[in-house]
């Protein structure tokens, strides 16, 4: 049996799932974003278009779970099925820091090896 199968019987299943997609979609975005303004605001940041921005998705896709997690209030309106604009907002931010820090922490070691 296919999990769509499941996702189709149980419409309850699919609107979390929808919600849950759209966190970490949220996040990625918010993180490629903040991990583009990071490495740009210091060259000794700077990665590149492309590096910046795959670090950026994946740090900012690793802090906004870890928020996630820690925000009992997000999951509960995730599960709940309504996701208000406090919880789109600490996830957007969330995703931004984590792009953010992540291509500032590669970029300095980054330039600290090549000096």
């Amino acid at each position: 049996m296919c999990s769509d199968n499941v996702i189709a019987i149980n419409p309850a299943y699919r609107k979390l799932w929808e919600i849950i997609m759209e966190q970490i979609l949220i996040n990625l975005v918010a993180g490629a974003l903040g991990g583009v303004g990071a490495g740009k605001s210091s060259p000794t940041f700077d990665l590149g278009t492309v590096g910046n921005i795959v670090s950026g998705l994946i740090g900012g896709g690793v802090l906004g779970q870890i928020v996630t997690l820690l925000l009992p209030s997000v999951v509960a309106a995730a599960q709940s099925g309504n996701l208000s604009v406090g919880g789109i907002v600490s996830q957007a931010i969330a995703g931004g820091a984590g792009g953010a820090i992540l291509t500032a922490l590669i970029g300095a070691i980054k330039n600290r090896a090549a000096a």
